[in-house]
C-alpha cells in the first residue's frame, strides 16, 4: 500500500506541474486573439479620424504610409453630414494628401495644413484654415506646390452640353439649349458666360490681346532680369488707358503673369499699416464717399466694420468696396448690352433676376471678411520686404516672351488661399454651370492644376443670384491669377489713398509716405490699343456668325 500511495502522490505532482507550465501558454494565445498583433488585419477607420501633425499612426486605425499605396479596402473617406468622395480621395503618397470637401479640406504636406471651409478660411492667424509657415505648406519646399499634393474632380468640371468640330478647323462648346459657350479657332478663343458677356483672347505675334465687354487689354514682351520675363500691359477701357508690369511664370507647360508693383513706399509706411492703430478709428460712409444705387444694392449683403482697430481692417473695406463698385458698373453695362442686342437668350443668357438686391438673406460673414483681412495683412508683408530690395537695371528683350524656367504663380502659392472674384467667371458646380461675379469669396483647395489647367476651390461667400456659398468648384488657374492680380493692385492703390487721408477724420498720422520707383518701372501706354482691340471684336463678330451658321446647317 505504500508503495500504491507512493506512486499516487508522484502521478499527482507531475499533473500539477504540467498544469503551472500550460497556464503562461494559454494566457499568451488568449492575449494574441483578444488584442491582435502587428500582422493582423487592420481595423476600419472611423467616421472621422483624428490626423495628428506629422505622418504617424493612429491609435486603433492603419498608419498611413511613406512610401506610397492608397487604402484598397476603404477607398475613399466620407463622413456624415458632408460627404467628402465627391471631391477628393484619401491617398497614401510620399507627403500624405487629404482633399476634401465644400465645407473645408486638409491639404496635407509633411505635416499637413487645413483649408476651407464655408466662413473662409484662416490664411495666417484666425480666420478660417490653418495654413503653416513651412512644415504646414502642402506640397514641395520653398512655397511651391509639390508633386504630392493630389487633385480629383468636384464633381465635373465639364459643363453641360456638346463639343463639336468645325470644318473651317478648331472647336466649338454649345449648351443645352444650343446657344454657343465657346469658340477655339485659328488662335482665337471666345468665351460666353453663362450670364451672357463675351471674353476674346487671342495671341497673335507674340501678344496677348484680351477683350471683355468695351474694355479690354494687350500686352506684350517688355524687360528681362535675372532670368525672369517681365511684360507691359496696357489697359483700355471707357475712353482711358492705364499700363502695367507683369512677371512672367511658368509652371505645367503654362504660362502665367503676375502683378508687378510701379513703385514702393517706405518700409516705415508698410509696418505703420501692418500693425494696430493705438485707438479705434471711426471712418463713417461720409468720410468713404460712399453713396448712390450700388452701396443700396449691396445693402445687407457687406456690411463695413463700425471702427476700425488697425489699418489693415480700413483696406480690407476699401478692397470690398472697390470690388462691388465694379460689380455693379459691370452689370449695368451687361444690361445694357442685352438689352440693346436682345441676345440674353442666344447667350444661354440669365440676366442676375431684374433690379433683386444682392442680399436675399444672404451676408458676406465676419468671417469670410476676417480671412480677406488676412490677405491683406500678408501682403503688406510681402511688399515691406520687396521694399528692401535692392534695385537694379533691367535690359530689355523681346525674347523674353519665350520664358520657359519652370516657377509656380503666386495664385498657387500654399500660403494664399483666399481670393476675391474680380470679374464675372462661369464655373461649374455638381456639373451644371453658375455665375461668380466681382466681390464674390472663394477658397482654393489645391493646388496643382490638372491637365485643364484647373484647380479645387469652395466658395466662401457669394451674392443671392450667384453660385451658392459651400459648394467645390473647378476654377481655372488664369481666373485665380488674375483675381490675385486685381487684390494686389487694389491694394497699392488704397495704400494710396490711405497716404493721402492719414491725419485725417481721426486716422492717425503715418511715420513715411515716400516712395521709391520699381526696379521694373512701367513704360508709358501703347496708344495703339483701342484699334487692336476694336479689330479683334470685328474678327470674333465674323468667327462667331460663321461657326453659328455652320453648327445651324451641319444639325450638330
Amino acid at each position: 500500500m505504500n508503495r500504491i500511495q507512493h506512486y499516487k502522490n508522484l502521478i499527482g505532482g507531475l499533473t500539477a506541474l504540467a498544469v503551472c507550465l500550460m497556464a503562461p501558454a494559454l494566457a499568451l494565445g488568449q492575449h494574441k486573439e483578444s488584442g491582435g498583433s502587428k500582422g493582423s488585419a487592420p481595423a476600419p477607420h472611423a467616421s472621422a479620424p483624428s490626423h495628428s501633425s506629422a505622418p504617424q499612426s493612429h491609435a486603433s486605425t492603419p498608419s498611413h504610409g511613406t512610401t506610397g499605396g492608397s487604402h484598397p479596402t476603404t477607398g475613399t473617406h466620407s463622413t456624415s453630414p458632408t460627404n467628402r468622395t465627391t471631391t477628393g480621395t484619401h491617398t497614401g503618397t510620399g507627403a500624405g494628401t487629404h482633399t476634401g470637401t465644400a465645407a473645408g479640406a486638409r491639404t496635407g504636406a509633411t505635416t499637413g495644413a487645413r483649408t476651407g471651409s464655408t466662413a473662409g478660411t484662416r490664411t495666417g492667424a484666425g480666420a478660417g484654415a490653418k495654413t503653416g509657415a513651412t512644415a504646414g505648406k502642402p506640397g514641395a519646399t520653398a512655397g511651391k506646390p509639390g508633386a504630392a499634393n493630389t487633385r480629383t474632380a468636384a464633381g465635373s468640371h465639364t459643363p453641360p452640353g456638346k463639343t463639336v468640330s468645325l470644318k473651317g478647323g478648331g472647336t466649338a462648346s454649345v449648351r443645352p439649349n444650343g446657344s454657343i459657350r465657346s469658340i477655339n479657332r485659328n488662335g482665337m478663343q471666345i468665351s460666353h458666360g453663362v450670364r451672357g458677356g463675351r471674353t476674346v483672347v487671342t495671341e497673335r505675334n507674340g501678344a496677348r490681346i484680351v477683350t471683355h465687354g468695351r474694355g479690354g487689354y494687350v500686352q506684350r514682351a517688355y524687360v528681362t532680369r535675372g532670368g525672369h520675363a517681365y511684360y507691359s500691359r496696357t489697359v483700355y477701357y471707357h475712353g482711358v488707358y492705364s499700363v502695367g508690369v507683369y512677371r512672367g511664370y511658368y509652371w505645367g507647360g503654362h504660362p502665367y503673369y503676375g502683378w508687378y508693383a510701379p513703385y514702393y513706399y517706405h518700409p516705415a509706411f508698410y509696418g505703420w499699416a501692418f500693425n494696430p492703430w493705438p485707438g479705434p478709428v471711426y471712418w463713417g460712409v461720409g468720410a468713404w464717399g460712399w453713396g448712390g444705387p450700388w452701396w443700396g444694392f449691396y445693402a445687407g449683403w457687406w456690411n463695413p466694420y463700425p471702427a476700425y482697430a488697425a489699418p489693415y481692417f480700413w483696406l480690407t473695406d476699401y478692397l470690398i468696396s472697390e470690388q462691388l463698385q465694379a460689380a455693379y458698373a459691370a452689370r449695368q453695362e451687361a444690361r445694357a448690352e442685352e438689352a440693346a442686342a436682345d441676345t440674353s437668350a442666344d447667350n444661354g443668357g440669365g440676366g442676375d433676376g431684374g433690379g433683386a438686391p444682392a442680399s436675399a438673406n444672404v451676408t458676406l460673414s465676419p468671417e469670410v471678411k476676417q480671412a480677406i483681412a488676412e490677405e491683406v495683412k500678408a501682403q503688406l508683408a510681402a511688399q515691406q520686404q520687396a521694399s528692401n530690395q535692392p534695385q537694379g537695371a533691367a535690359q530689355p528683350a523681346a525674347a523674353a516672351a519665350t520664358n520657359t524656367q519652370q516657377e509656380a504663380p503666386p495664385a498657387l502659392n500654399p500660403a494664399h488661399r483666399t481670393f476675391v472674384v474680380d470679374n464675372d467667371i462661369t464655373v461649374v458646380a455638381n456639373g451644371q454651370e453658375c455665375a461668380l461675379t466681382s466681390g464674390d469669396v472663394i477658397t482654393r483647395l489645391t493646388d496643382n492644376p490638372d491637365q485643364d489647367q484647373m484647380v479645387n476651390a469652395s466658395i466662401s461667400a457669394s451674392k443671392a443670384s450667384d453660385c451658392a456659398a459651400g459648394q467645390t468648384v473647378a476654377v481655372k488657374v488664369d481666373d485665380l491669377q488674375e483675381m490675385y492680380n486685381h487684390f494686389e493692385d487694389s491694394l497699392h492703390k488704397g495704400l494710396g489713398e490711405m497716404a493721402k487721408k492719414q491725419g485725417t477724420n481721426g486716422m492717425p498720422k503715418a511715420p513715411d509716405t515716400s516712395t521709391t520707383a520699381s526696379d521694373v518701372p512701367p513704360p508709358p501706354p501703347d496708344k495703339t490699343v483701342q484699334k487692336t482691340l476694336e479689330d479683334q471684336q470685328q474678327q470674333a463678330d465674323q468667327t462667331e456668325a460663321q461657326v453659328k451658321q455652320e453648327t445651324a446647317n451641319s444639325g450638330q
